[in-house]
């Protein structure tokens, strides 16, 4: 039995994934079951519409790329921005408000997705309280332009205290409950 199979019995119903070439047979495999998929991992537009068939929830969505080709997809899925806290623009995530912002105007604009909030992941060579801040800062930022945009998907298996400590609604937790990945030959 996998580890997903064993969660789902124990009564979990809400499962990560941030690779789409591992994400995908597993949906296909747990098709029918109760259970939610989110994709969690940084999107290649031409497999958006691909991960739209099995993710109900995209935590990554992070340029205009990405929205646009969901807007083609016939399912609809609940997308979160994703934050860059980091000064490396090749990084995902949008940088700014103003940038945030305009990007949920494409994403409303879309049809095919619900914004349901900002997703983003603390540096690891700064401090995740101070990170979670600017989050939950850009969170507001973006609540008072979209009043349904109310949730904040961050904090990971090192520092979900101080994700939850500034408002996260949504938890990564991976690693401490799967163990790590198996490093690639």
């Amino acid at each position: 039995m996998s580890v997903i199979e064993e969660l789902l019995d124990a009564g979990a119903h809400h499962f990560g994934e941030s690779r789409h070439q591992d994400a995908a047979p597993k949906a296909d495999a747990l098709e029918g079951r109760d259970l939610t998929w989110h994709f969690v991992g940084q999107i290649q537009s031409n497999k958006a519409r691909a991960i739209a068939r099995y993710a109900s929830v995209i935590h990554s969505l992070d340029r205009d790329s990405v929205v646009d080709a969901l807007v083609t997809s016939e399912h609809r899925v609940d997308g979160f921005i994703e934050l860059n806290l980091t000064d490396d623009p090749g990084r995902g995530g949008v940088q700014t408000a103003d940038d945030m912002l305009r990007l949920a105007e494409r994403i409303l604009a879309a049809g095919t997705i619900d914004l349901r909030g900002v997703m983003a992941v603390a540096p690891q060579d700064a401090d995740p309280s101070a990170a979670f801040a600017d989050v939950a800062t850009m969170s507001e930022i973006l609540r008072q332009a979209y009043p349904n945009a109310t949730a904040i998907s961050a904090g990971m298996s090192a520092d979900w205290q101080q994700a939850i400590e500034h408002g996260a609604t949504h938890l990564r937790i991976g690693s401490s409950i799967t163990g790590n990945r198996p490093t690639p030959r």
